[in-house]
């Protein structure tokens, strides 16, 4: 944004802290078992048991300290230890979708590093100097590898709700869409950190929307929209 002189209007969701979800309460049952009246465990049934157990401790043992490549869509995650540090793609999410990276997990609104409100496809690049990632009701998260093959060819038309790896997902150039109503929204980023800094332009659109989307962008999102296709 030290590009621009004045910073253009942003997402209200996408640019400011969010506050989502309501306290739950969690019901914690302790459900005991009683043996009767002179009937004892067999012999076999206790060696059984015991070695289930050992088996099943054994197994917690060696998944301790190590982090995955990726992750459910409901959870709150450490980061180096019950994750990765990198960036993730969660595919085919629905309005609902929160994610949020934090510096603690207190869950205090200064702990929050940057948050968004999804629905399509989306990227989010969780630093090494992360504490938690945490998200809810959304699809699963993997791991993007920085040299991994895109599965397609980059597209030339896209849904107006989602965000786009440009040379991966989304071919450069420049897109239209039309007959947007009040709440279209679109931006262009250099990375996927979704910081302030982040954010290379932007703009809110009723009506026709015209955006160049260069080759030295990261990624290209857009919220609300219709259809965006290449003209050039």
């Amino acid at each position: 944004m030290s590009q621009h002189s004045q910073p253009k209007r942003r997402n209200w969701f996408a640019r400011h802290k969010v506050l989502t979800g309501a306290g739950a309460l969690v019901a914690v049952i302790a459900v005991g078992t009683a043996v009767g009246g002179g009937g004892e465990e067999s012999g076999a049934t206790a060696k059984s048991a015991d070695h289930a157990g050992k088996a099943a401790d054994a197994g917690a043992d060696k998944s301790k300290g190590k982090p995955k490549a990726d992750m459910s869509g409901n959870g709150t995650f450490r980061v180096g230890s019950d994750i990765k540090p990198g960036t993730y793609r969660s595919v085919g999410n629905k309005a609902g979708c929160y994610w949020e990276r934090a510096k603690d997990a207190t869950g205090d609104m200064d702990a929050v590093l940057a948050n968004d409100n999804v629905v399509g496809t989306t990227y989010v690049t969780v630093a090494d100097s992360d504490k938690v990632f945490k998200t809810s009701s959304c699809k699963s998260w993997e791991l993007v590898k920085a040299d991994a093959p895109a599965d397609t060819a980059p597209k030339a038309q896209l849904s107006g709700n989602g965000m786009y790896k440009v040379g991966v997902d989304i071919a450069p150039g420049t897109y239209r869409a039309e007959g947007n109503k009040s709440g279209c929204y679109w931006e262009r980023d250099k990375n996927a950190l979704h910081e302030s800094d982040s954010v290379e332009a932007n703009d809110n659109v009723t009506g026709s929307a015209v955006v160049t989307v260069t080759s030295q962008d990261a990624y290209f999102k857009t919220q609300g929209c219709a259809d965006w296709k290449k003209t050039g």
